[in-house]
């Protein structure tokens, strides 16, 4: 391995792939038309899965750049039955108390094409919850907090990679954030320096599965150029 030192700190060569341009625009294309294929689905089957798929599904969304590569994430992986059960309840409960009384009548109503309501059988079916976590700072051995940077953008970042992997192993999901998500630290015990980012359900699809006919914007409302 090529390396080099730069400011006292030792980086390595990185070998860009090379490509034509008539390459890049048909790789780019494949892609963009593989991740159009990508729907949001609730109706996940129990069904189970390879442990080894969720590792390393969850391993690329760690690939993700971060603020002073602090890697500010933790990814809890549930598959225990009752942990399961405990998180839907407490999840539905939530989700109840913004259903009938949070959620403004113009956020039902852009709810509604969607056909959401605050029962999420999903966490209990699932074969794997994925539990995104921020941290928000780190505790070294001696007890001191440490800052880290841009955590927000760089654990939504991760997620990104968390659900195109997902995709690309031929599993689905939902992104589901009930608010407050605080009830997700007690269940599992997270440390104090960590806070619930967003809970994904993965698994196959239940045989033939419906969803919204939805339309994502168009490029021209989408993309501007300067």
């Amino acid at each position: 391995m090529k390396t080099k030192r730069i400011n006292q700190h030792t980086h390595v060569l990185y070998n860009t792939p090379q490509y034509t341009d008539n390459e890049i625009i048909e790789k780019s294309i494949g892609f963009y038309q593989w991740l159009e294929t990508r729907r949001t689905v609730r109706d996940i089957s129990s069904e189970s899965i390879p442990c080894e798929v969720i590792e390393n599904i969850v391993m690329s969304a760690s690939t993700a750049p971060s603020g002073a590569h602090k890697q500010p994430w933790t990814f809890c992986v549930v598959s225990d039955s009752e942990i399961k059960k405990e998180i839907r309840e407490a999840a539905e409960k939530e989700e109840y108390e913004s259903y009938n009384g949070r959620m403004s009548d113009r956020w039902k109503g852009d709810l509604a094409p969607i056909g959401t309501d605050w029962k999420k059988p999903f966490l209990e079916e699932a074969p794997y919850l994925i539990v995104a976590f921020k941290r928000v700072y780190e505790i070294d051995e001696e007890g001191k907090k440490h800052n880290n940077y841009y955590v927000n953008e760089s654990v939504g970042i991760a997620c990104g990679l968390l659900i195109a992997a997902i995709h690309n192993a031929g599993l689905v999901t939902v992104t589901h954030t009930p608010s407050p998500m605080n009830f997700l630290q007690r269940i599992l015990k997270r440390p104090e320096n960590e806070r619930p980012f967003l809970l994904l359900p993965v698994g196959k699809s239940k045989g033939e599965v419906y969803v919204p006919n939805l339309k994502r914007k168009e490029k021209e409302e989408v993309i501007k150029f300067y």
